[in-house]
């Protein structure tokens, strides 16, 4: 983003354009001469705009159905950049996120259409909060800076996470000065809110633990918990996965919306089929685990101790599922190898965005009949398809999912089938 700006900023001086396409990243794209491309920050093809040199960029001719922002603060949040995408274009423009990557591995994917999720289901936010002078901001940061935006509303996030800002704010007012800065994880749950914090360059926060305890729990929050010290805890917050409830540990990794969790679990559950043994590799604290131990047995591994301990928990509690075997391991640094493998009817790998490139390297030397591979990064996922399509796998099907609403991400569920024996 800032080397596209940086371009346009010393190849113009003021100019008019019209905009030819809409930019992986949100922004506005002239095809300029001599193969150089210009980036016009929240433009959209056809438009007409004038450009110039330490200038703000001016709409002289708009879209025909630019969309009105759903928010007072796009523009200025770094979280949204495409509330003024017309629906049609916005939908073809996350769908298209997934068909150039795989393009540029030199795959056709069959790619599926953009499955939607609605505003207000947003589950899962980070805040962050810090004094500039005499003002306390409390909110996100600003595009393309780490200044943070003092925000009053979030029509992507539910409705209890935006009405706990003015909460939030009455904790940790009195902390912050100087340099200090603190970032809020925010879970909604059945329960309530599980809140957790950090902190940055702030001094002794454990004198003010009472008085936060006793303001998150007339708020109603479920948990409050400070880095690794429990605050207060009205009620467990408790998610379910397949009929298993599961206490995800304080600042647990969880999939951002419910919508698009139940979404992508149908997709896994269907690709997984009959499947009698899977291993579920990057298991987190059992999203996936549980709705496939209803038919199969399931050796879930992932490296971070609490999450794959709260697993552990959940299935000794729970009735009706198959064995589950929870593993401790940095699936990253020791993946799981082609010989451990055999023997398991599918894989399912949900890895972080850097995707699970030696993890891919190990499945494609495998005998593993089905792979199933959950990804929030596109780039990622293209190029681990394209290990496990060199090691004898077919792509079946590829779905798109807008977990991240106006945000210039997509999950994705891609499924393959080995079609011959891995190379020896």
């Amino acid at each position: 983003m800032k080397s596209s700006c940086w371009e346009r900023r010393v190849t113009t001086r003021v100019q008019e354009v019209e905009i030819d396409a809409l930019g992986a990243q949100g922004d506005g794209i002239v095809d300029a001469p001599a193969g150089r491309r210009l980036y016009v920050p929240f433009a959209l093809p056809s438009e007409r705009w004038r450009i110039a040199e330490g200038e703000r960029d001016t709409l002289l001719r708009a879209h025909p159905r630019r969309a009105t922002p759903v928010c007072q603060h796009f523009g200025n949040c770094g979280g949204c950049v495409a509330q003024h995408v017309p629906d049609d274009l916005y939908t073809a423009w996350k769908r298209g996120m997934v068909v150039h990557a795989f393009m540029h591995r030199g795959i056709e994917a069959p790619v599926g259409d953009l499955v939607r999720v609605p505003l207000a289901s947003r589950r899962r936010m980070t805040v962050y909060a810090r004094r500039y002078r005499q003002n306390f901001h409390i909110g996100y940061y600003r595009a393309a800076t780490h200044y943070i935006l003092n925000v009053v509303e979030c029509p992507i996030a539910v409705p209890a996470i935006v009405a706990a800002l003015p909460v939030l704010r009455e904790m940790l007012e009195p902390l912050l000065s100087g340099q200090g800065e603190a970032g809020v994880t925010m879970l909604a749950t059945p329960a309530g809110l599980d809140v957790h914090m950090t902190f940055i360059h702030v001094g002794l926060v454990r004198k003010e633990y009472p008085r936060m305890a006793a303001l998150a729990a007339r708020n109603g929050f479920a948990r409050l918990t400070v880095e690794n010290d429990a605050i207060v805890q009205s009620r467990r917050p408790l998610l379910m996965f397949g009929g298993v409830e599961v206490e995800p540990p304080p600042g647990a990794f969880v999939q951002a919306v419910a919508e698009a969790e139940s979404a992508m679990v149908q997709l896994v559950a269907g690709a997984a089929g009959k499947a009698k043994r899977i291993a579920d590799l990057f298991c987190g604290i059992g999203t996936f685990t549980f709705p496939l131990a209803r038919q199969a047995r399931v050796l879930a591994v992932d490296q971070e101790e609490q999450a794959v301990a709260a697993l552990r928990s959940a299935a000794r509690c729970s009735r009706g599922l198959k064995p589950i075997e929870g593993k401790v391991r940095d699936l990253f640094r020791m993946p799981i190898s082609a010989k451990e493998l055999a023997g398991f009817d599918a894989v399912l790998i949900d890895p972080s965005r850097s995707g699970a490139e030696k993890q891919a390297c190990q499945i494609a030397q495998s005998s593993v009949p089905a792979v199933i591979y959950v990804s929030c990064n596109p780039g990622t996922l293209a190029r681990d398809v394209r290990i496990l399509l060199d090691g004898g796998y077919a792509l079946e099907s590829v779905s798109p999912i807008d977990q991240f609403l106006y945000a210039p991400h997509v999950e994705v569920v891609a499924v393959l089938r080995r079609r011959r024996s891995p190379r020896s």
